[in-house]
C-alpha cells in the first residue's frame, strides 16, 4: 500500500533549501520508493550528486545530452516510468521555466514529458514569492494540473521572515505518499464489500490412505482472492487442499472434503455480498470411509458412490442480495451446458472453459455467460489476468445492482 514500490522522480534545483532534499530522499527511500534524483546545474552547486547516489542507489541525472543510453532515450525513459515527480525545493525560475514549457535541461525535460502527477515545493526569498510574475507561474501551473505544498513562513536563509521557506521533508513525503492511496482509492472499486472465493479440488476419503479427488491447483481461485482484495475487498478463501501460499490480505479456511466446504461457506454466505465459486468440488464421495486402510484382495473393488450436496444450486435458491459466479469446466457443449448451468443454478455470471484450457495450467482460455444473455469469450490469458477481468465484471454487476 501507499509508496512502496513506487518510481518516484525528485527534482532538485538551485536554492539553498536543496540540502534539506538528501532528507526528502531518505525518507522516500525508507518508504519503499524507488526514487530518482533529477538536479539542476544550479543546483549542483549547493549539493553533490554523490549524495544522492548513495542515498538512491540509482544514477543521478544532471544533463539531458551525457545521460543517454545506447537505445534510450534518458529524459523520455524516466518520465514513462514515473509514478510521481516532487520537485523540492522548486526556485523562481524553475517555476517560470516549467510555466513557459521550456525543456532546456534534464528535470523540465522530464517533466514536460511526463503523464504522471507532479508535486511542486517552492522555496525562495519572500518578496521573489509574493512578485506577481512569480504567483502568474504558480497559478498557470496549478491550472495545468500540477500540485503545490507550501512554501512556509519562517526566517529564512538571507535573513528575512516571510512566507517561502521550504515545507519540511516529512510533510512533502507525506503528501507524496498521500497521492497513491488517493489513487488507490479510485482503484479500488471493490471496497467495502465481503466475498467468498472458493479454490481447489476437494478430497473424498476412501481409507485413511486413499481418497478420490480431482486435478484442480486452485491457482484461478487463489488469483481471484487476490485481486479481490487488492481491489479493496475484504476476502474469504474457503480453500481444498492445495501447494499454494496464501494470497496477502485475504482471510483463509482450509477444508479437505466437499461437505465441509459445504459447511464452511453455507456459515458465511449471509454475511456476504458476492461468492465467487471456483472450487471443483467433487461431485461423488464413498458411500463408506473405511476406519483402516483397505487390504488388496483378488478380483474389483467395488466402491458405492454417492451424490455430495450441490453447493453452487444451494447457493443459488438461497440467494438474496448476493452475486452469485460460478465455474464450469466441459470436455464437450460447452457453450450449450454452460447457459443450462447459469439458469438452473440461478448465477449471475458463468465462467466457462474446457477442461483441457484451464486445468493443471497457469493460463486459462474462457467465456463469460451473464444472466442477461450477454456473453465475452476471451483469449488465452495468465490466470491472474483472468482473475483481474473476473473482479472487473464483479464490479460492473455491483454497480448494476446499485443502480437498479
Amino acid at each position: 500500500m501507499g509508496i512502496a514500490g513506487k518510481t518516484v522522480i525528485v527534482g532538485v534545483t538551485g536554492g539553498i533549501a536543496a540540502y534539506k532534499a538528501a532528507e526528502l530522499v531518505r525518507l522516500l527511500v525508507k518508504a519503499g520508493a524507488s526514487v530518482h534524483v533529477v538536479m539542476t546545474k544550479a543546483a549542483e552547486q549547493f549539493i553533490g550528486a554523490v549524495t544522492f547516489q548513495a542515498l538512491t542507489r540509482h544514477h543521478v541525472h544532471c544533463s539531458v545530452f551525457t545521460d543517454e543510453k545506447e537505445g534510450q532515450i534518458a529524459h523520455i525513459d524516466l518520465a514513462d516510468h514515473a509514478d510521481l515527480i516532487v520537485i523540492a525545493p522548486a526556485t523562481a525560475d524553475t517555476l517560470a521555466r516549467l510555466a513557459a514549457g521550456r525543456a532546456d535541461d534534464m528535470l523540465t525535460a522530464v517533466v514536460l514529458a511526463a503523464r504522471c502527477p507532479v508535486l511542486v515545493a517552492p522555496a525562495m526569498n519572500s518578496n521573489m514569492y509574493q512578485h506577481p510574475a512569480v504567483q502568474h507561474n504558480i497559478k498557470l501551473l496549478a491550472d495545468y494540473g500540477y500540485h503545490f505544498i507550501g512554501p512556509e513562513s519562517g526566517k529564512l536563509a538571507c535573513g528575512w521572515t516571510g512566507k517561502g521557506r521550504l515545507v519540511a521533508p516529512e510533510a512533502i513525503a507525506a503528501r507524496a505518499t498521500e497521492f497513491f492511496m488517493e489513487q488507490q482509492e479510485k482503484d479500488a472499486p471493490l471496497r467495502g464489500k465481503k466475498i467468498l472465493v472458493t479454490a481447489g479440488p476437494t478430497r473424498e476419503g476412501l481409507d485413511p490412505v486413499r481418497f478420490f479427488s480431482n486435478l484442480s491447483t486452485g491457482k484461478m481461485g487463489y488469483a481471484i482472492a487476490e485481486q479481490a482484495a487488492r481491489l479493496g475487498a475484504d476476502v474469504t478463501l474457503i480453500s481444498g487442499p492445495v501447494q499454494l501460499d496464501a494470497p496477502p490480505n485475504v482471510t483463509i479456511v482450509r477444508v479437505v472434503s466437499a461437505l465441509e466446504m459445504r459447511a464452511a461457506v453455507l456459515r458465511d454466505y449471509q454475511n456476504v455480498d458476492a461468492v465467487i465459486q471456483s472450487a471443483a468440488v467433487a461431485d461423488y464421495r464413498p458411500e463408506e470411509a473405511h476406519a483402516q486402510k483397505i487390504k488388496k484382495q483378488d478380483g474389483p473393488l467395488l466402491v458405492r458412490l454417492v451424490r455430495n450436496p450441490d453447493i453452487l444450486k444451494e447457493l443459488g435458491l438461497k440467494k438474496e442480495k448476493q452475486i452469485l459466479i460460478g465455474f464450469a469446466a466441459e470436455t464437450e457443449n460447452l457453450e450449450a451446458n454452460a447457459k443450462r448451468k447459469l439458469e438452473t443454478k440461478h448465477l449471475d455470471l458463468l465462467v466457462a472453459n474446457l477442461a483441457a484450457d484451464g486445468f493443471a495450467t497457469d493460463t486459462n482460455k474462457v467465456t463469460f455467460y451473464f444472466a442477461n444473455g450477454r456473453y465475452e469469450p476471451h483469449q488465452r490469458l495468465p490466470k491472474h489476468e483472468v482473475a483481474s477481468r473476473i473482479c472487473a465484471a464483479l464490479a460492473a454487476l455491483f454497480e448494476e445492482s446499485e443502480c437498479q
